[in-house]
């Protein structure tokens, strides 16, 4: 890492002197390690490559959560299903019950023997 002065670096350090404000900077940072343009090419394309990688990794956590949403609405399905089939059941059930002990099946006599008609 090395720094220069912008006042010595040759043709335009006169311009530079003069338009230097308040709170500019008077340094430049020059990089020692110089980057040819198949370097930057490659470089680049890496860099396509992780932001295309990372797009990938999250479209498939929204696909993956989309089908446990969808496994999800399967089961509230079958439960609902089979929570009115138990209500029906309760319902006749509940029905038998309620009539064994109701007071018109309470007066009911049994028959003593049956009674054939013949022709």
């Amino acid at each position: 890492m090395s720094y220069s002065t912008t006042y010595s670096q040759g043709q335009y350090a006169s311009r530079r002197r003069a338009s230097l404000n308040r709170g500019q900077n008077s340094v430049a940072f020059v990089s020692p390690i110089k980057l040819g343009p198949v370097t930057h090419t490659v470089l680049v394309a890496l860099m396509i490559t992780v932001l295309g990688l990372i797009y990938l990794t999250q479209a498939t956590k929204a696909t993956s959560y989309d089908y446990e949403a969808q496994k999800i609405d399967t089961q509230i399905a079958e439960l609902s299903e089979e929570k009115t089939d138990l209500e029906v059941e309760n319902a006749r059930l509940t029905a038998l019950s309620t009539v064994r002990d109701s007071s018109v099946a309470k007066a009911m006599t049994k028959p003593d023997a049956p009674a054939y008609v013949s022709n």
